[in-house]
């Protein structure tokens, strides 16, 4: 029987606790600031049992006093592959400091979310009353993005692919269904300038008929029923991994995704999904796969079949757990030698 406890993450019971443990779990990369402000003078002791989990890329947070401690740990586990490499150079080529033995660890799908996504009677009813609160018909097509509204997200060059694709399609002459953009995410009581600059460009181009924001929320299962495809635009390296993106492809959406961080991990371009540029270049990229789905119903729905079908293999819950157990064991295999040496 293991008993499970939550204790305050300052006080002398977390250190002492830390102190006892055999193993000490660092959940993403500004958690090493705790380290210094609570365990103080003990730092040196606890260091060889740690396990740092880093979930991030972005610059700002390769600074010394997040990570000086990085060398001396027992292990780190990142999200994908191609952001532990990123993070070996970034910390030796600015920091002048080497990463431990670092784990590629993938994340896997909920067993909740798995099952609303297979129950096609609860798909029916999610997505017949999001389509209803946005003003959508059923036979249209939805091509949303689900992520807080930021810069580094995307959100601005979806929507200028999105408006590029309307004018494809209208100067095409093409005979598709009414397409749609969705942004999820939105937070409008924050009044960032970037969201009111997105909502000026839908004002400017005249697509307010067109595009919808949908406030952020951690209940994405809805949305995922609703829409028809995901669009993951993340900028400069994109994701670390990008949960949303296995998320979508359990309910059988194809992806549109930047070619950059975990996502080319996760989507295969032309299989899953389609991948194109990040920054400005990927625009019109995006734009014509936008148009090309939409195009497309076999396509969509190949795709669809294609990334559930690579979900169930590799990107489940119980992948995650048995990646995770098996860095457990090492490292705990290693700090256990450590403190008996």
């Amino acid at each position: 029987m293991v008993a499970s406890q939550v204790l305050p993450a300052r006080g002398q019971e977390a250190i002492e606790t830390a102190l006892k443990a055999d193993l000490v779990i660092l959940n993403t990369a500004v958690a090493g600031k705790w380290l210094d402000a609570v365990l103080k003078d003990n730092v040196p002791q606890v260091l060889p049992k740690i396990l740092w989990w880093i979930h991030e890329m972005r610059g700002h947070y390769f600074k010394l006093e997040y990570v000086k401690h990085l060398p001396l740990v027992a292990g780190a586990m990142i999200d994908s592959h191609i952001t532990v490499e990123y993070w070996k150079t970034r910390t030796h080529d600015r920091l002048n400091i080497q990463m431990p033995q670092t784990y590629a660890v993938h994340l896997g799908n909920s067993k909740e979310l798995t099952e609303v996504a297979e129950d096609n009677v609860a798909r029916r009813v999610l997505r017949e009353h999001i389509r209803e609160s946005l003003g959508v018909r059923s036979e249209d097509l939805l091509f949303a993005i689900i992520n807080s509204v930021s810069r580094g997200k995307g959100q601005d060059l979806f929507l200028q692919a999105f408006h590029q694709s309307l004018q494809l399609i209208q100067h095409q002459k093409l005979k598709v269904p009414k397409v749609h953009a969705v942004v999820v995410g939105s937070d409008m009581s924050a009044q960032t300038k970037f969201e009111t600059q997105l909502r000026e460009f839908v004002a400017k181009n005249g697509i307010h008929d067109r595009v919808h924001f949908a406030n952020k929320t951690l209940a994405v299962a809805p949305y995922l029923a609703a829409i028809d495809v995901l669009v993951q635009n993340s900028q400069a390296r994109g994701e670390c991994f990008g949960r949303i993106t296995i998320e979508a492809m359990a309910f059988k959406l194809p992806v549109l995704g930047t070619a950059a961080g975990g996502t080319t991990e996760i989507v295969l371009d032309g299989s899953t999904g389609l991948l194109h540029p990040a920054g400005k270049e990927g625009v019109t990229p995006l734009a014509n796969n936008i148009v090309r789905l939409a195009s497309h119903a076999e396509q969509r729905a190949s795709m669809g079949n294609n990334g559930y079908a690579r979900v169930k293999e590799r990107f489940m819950e119980h992948h995650m757990a048995e990646r995770i157990a098996t860095v457990l064991k090492e490292v705990l295999h290693k700090s256990r030698q450590h403190s008996h040496s």
